[in-house]
């Protein structure tokens, strides 16, 4: 091969390898940060761009779609002394790449860090139940603590969610034992009005009946008094009256004690014929 042939080879690998360099084509959702002899120099945007080949590089290739940001779950102590497990998601877009790849080492991790720190502060601030309960209010205070610290470093912070917000494995188990003491003082007071209204509405239906049976006394004893006027006022021995009521009860009580299917045996008095024919004799005697 010629000398000549050579050169010119060498020649075109070097127009060639200068013309990749000078042209760069960039993606879509892309930006790409040029440096010329290691100071800043400008931005590419989307599409076809020429640079200065050997003086001109690109430092660094940033994202400007929406980048997901997974935020690794975390031990948070509240307010009370609770120990809560939690973790979340960012959504964030480069809005100033000269910002992002100049204002801090990695814009990613920062923004991750950032997210874990101010949620610890603003869950420290709230009770155990406050924080399981307000996880829409964290999400808001999170997003406008994080959101000037972002701009500084060329982002934006489209949208934080709060993925879960559990009670520790200790704490779930207080919490359960808790809600079963919970419960069974419930139950317990559940029982004990049980018990109380059941007294009261006993203590109410024996006042009641002792009220009917002393109504129903009042009532024997006033047509027991009507017998006696009645018997008392057709005789005018004022004895015979009550000899024979105190008969007839005496006759109707042996009559109900031999009715009755415990009695297997019934024991009379002995005078029983005595006293009853005297009755009868100073009955037949007035006649």
């Amino acid at each position: 091969m010629s000398p000549g042939l050579v050169v010119a080879l060498a020649i075109l690998v070097f127009a060639a390898i200068t013309l990749a360099k000078g042209l760069r084509i960039v993606p879509q959702g892309e930006e790409w940060v040029v440096q010329r002899m290691g100071k800043y120099l400008r931005t590419l945007l989307p599409g076809l761009n020429v640079i200065i080949p050997y003086l001109d590089d690109v430092a660094y290739k940033v994202i400007t779609k929406d980048i997901i940001l997974d935020v690794q779950e975390q031990e948070v102590i509240t307010r009370d002394n609770a120990v809560i497990r939690t973790n979340a998601v960012a959504f964030i877009k480069v809005t100033d790449p000269v910002k992002a790849v100049y204002g801090v080492t990695d814009f990613s991790e920062a923004i991750r860090n950032l997210i874990m720190t101010t949620l610890r502060s603003i869950v420290g601030e709230m009770d155990l139940d406050q924080a399981l309960s307000s996880r829409d209010k964290i999400k808001v205070r999170l997003r406008e603590s994080i959101a000037d610290e972002a701009i500084d470093w060329g982002l934006t912070v489209k949208s934080v969610e709060i993925q879960d917000i559990n009670p520790s494995d200790s704490m779930q188990r207080a919490m359960e034992q808790q809600a079963s003491a919970e419960r069974e003082r419930k139950a317990m007071v559940t029982r004990a009005e049980g018990q109380k209204q059941s007294m009261i509405l006993e203590a109410e239906a024996r006042l009641e009946s002792a009220k009917r049976d002393a109504a129903a006394q009042v009532t024997l004893a006033e047509a027991s008094a009507e017998s006696i006027r009645r018997v008392t006022s057709s005789n005018a021995d004022p004895q015979l009256p009550m000899m024979y009521l105190l008969g007839e009860k005496y006759v109707n009580a042996l009559n109900r004690l031999g009715e009755s299917p415990n009695a297997k045996i019934v024991v009379l008095p002995a005078d029983l014929k005595d006293a009853i024919a005297g009755v009868l004799s100073r009955v037949a005697g007035r006649q």
